[in-house]
């Protein structure tokens, strides 16, 4: 199970693919994830990264490209849900010789697809408590009752517009990845609309279709 996670900010690509690596063996790598795990550490890695996450800038390929690398060979080659990586072609350029190389080459890429309004609607409703940082979500996880309401805001972030400006970023770098994974015949689109349960069952027919889950 070599596969890849692509999706809007707000798809849920994280959660699916935490799921489908729990459900089946595999080992869900977030780069997003290993980068605050590097800053929190101090590593060398995460040194190099700090300034650019920092400045809200995407770290350069060389240095996402060593992340990657470093969480592969650590959890191997065989069995893995990369989420967040690749961003660039030159990452995906990359990716596939380091497989290549190892005659391990990628399964499938899945694309959870939906819809920019969805996505504004689904993010714009997310909430933190100022004082402690912890998440809620209008629909999916409300703030207790108890809470003081003046204590619940909404990031910056997750401002309308911001959101949309986040999605033209997202649809200018991930669509020439898009079209490179569609001409390798790799690139396979799924309905990321509707329940956590609805869209993890589409994700899973779909691996089935592709041969790599067996009914």
């Amino acid at each position: 199970m070599r596969i890849v996670f692509l999706g809007p900010p707000g798809a849920g690509k994280g959660t699916q693919a935490q799921r489908l690596a729990e459900a089946y063996g595999a080992h869900h790598i977030s780069t997003g994830e290993l980068i605050r795990a590097a800053m929190a550490s101090k590593s060398p890695l995460g040194e190099k990264a700090r300034p650019y996450i920092e400045e809200g800038l995407l770290v350069p390929d060389d240095l996402a490209c060593e992340l990657a690398e470093a969480a592969l060979a650590e959890h191997g080659y065989d069995r893995f849900i990369l989420d967040g990586f690749p961003r660039t072609l030159a990452q995906a350029a990359w990716l596939d010789a380091r497989l290549q190389h190892l005659h391990k080459p990628l399964q499938v890429v899945l694309n959870l697809v939906v819809p920019d309004d969805a996505i504004v609607e689904r993010l714009s409703r997310r909430r933190v408590h100022k004082l402690t940082g912890e998440n809620y979500h209008l629909d999916y996880n409300p703030p207790p009752p108890d809470i003081d309401p003046a204590l619940i805001v909404q990031r910056p972030d997750d401002h309308p517009e911001a959101i949309r400006h986040r999605l033209e970023v997202y649809r200018a770098t991930h669509e020439p990845l898009e079209q490179y994974y569609q001409r390798q015949g790799l690139l396979v689109e799924v309905n990321g609309l509707g329940s956590m349960e609805e869209v993890f069952e589409r994700l899973v027919t779909a691996l089935k279709q592709q041969g790599i889950l067996h009914a």
